[in-house]
């Protein structure tokens, strides 16, 4: 069981309409954004010569788009490319929630599921596209890197996907369990999850006396910028 929030304002589509625990349906964009720019892997899913395929992939968003690139020859960005049916989501996991009873043992999630057919971002769009990803990385590091060489660009191949059709679901709190399970004696509660950081760790072929970027220094992840 889960949270018993009231159901939200309509879906923009029948097909965004969450249905399994609607209750925790989300259809503002602000909730929508913020999970999409917690996060920086996506999964994108889509047919493709009669077969089913999910591709894990990095995304950014730029308003009301959200972007993913890869190589020229992937045959993933190639069908992409043509306009092909696409199901963008983005997924945190943010706790286990354990109840008295195993039935109600639940996790706390944020998640994100777009539907929408994909376009080829325009070539004359990619590098200002592309350096509001790198800069997402990291901001700083566009300016500090090697700019892309001609061959590069040529190499690169990047889509969008228009956030028309697009809801969130969030799960949030303790465990809810029934009634009379809350007179057992069994331990209940959440176990938070957290990405963290973890120590700089150079590349061993750096230069030696390269000095550390302060952008890297003072790196921060995406959701607590």
């Amino acid at each position: 069981m889960s949270n018993t929030t009231p159901e939200p304002a309509a879906p923009p589509s029948d097909r965004t309409r969450v249905r399994r625990y609607h209750w925790l349906a989300r259809y503002d964009r602000e909730t929508i954004n913020d999970i999409i720019d917690a996060g920086i892997v996506c999964h994108v899913g889509y047919v493709f010569d009669g077969h089913p395929y999910v591709t894990p992939t990095n995304h950014w968003r730029i308003d009301d788009h959200v972007y993913w690139h890869g190589s020229s020859a992937s045959r993933m960005l190639r069908a992409q490319s043509q306009g092909i049916p696409v199901c963008f989501s983005v997924t945190h996991l943010d706790g286990i929630v354990l109840a008295r009873s195993a039935f109600n043992h639940n996790i706390n999630f944020r998640s994100v599921m777009a539907f929408g057919k994909a376009e080829l971002v325009p070539a004359d769009e990619i590098e200002s596209v592309l350096e509001v990803f790198t800069n997402r990385i990291a901001p700083g590091l566009w300016d500090h890197a090697r700019k892309p060489e001609p061959k590069e660009w040529k190499a690169t191949k990047v889509i969008r996907l228009r956030l028309d059709e697009v809801s969130a679901k969030v799960r949030t709190g303790p465990p809810i369990d029934d009634e009379a399970d809350y007179q057992l004696d069994h331990w209940a509660g959440v176990i938070p999850l957290h990405t963290v950081l973890g120590p700089v760790e150079p590349d061993p072929k750096l230069r030696p006396g390269t000095p550390t970027p302060d952008f890297i220094q003072n790196f921060k992840l995406w959701k607590d910028r």
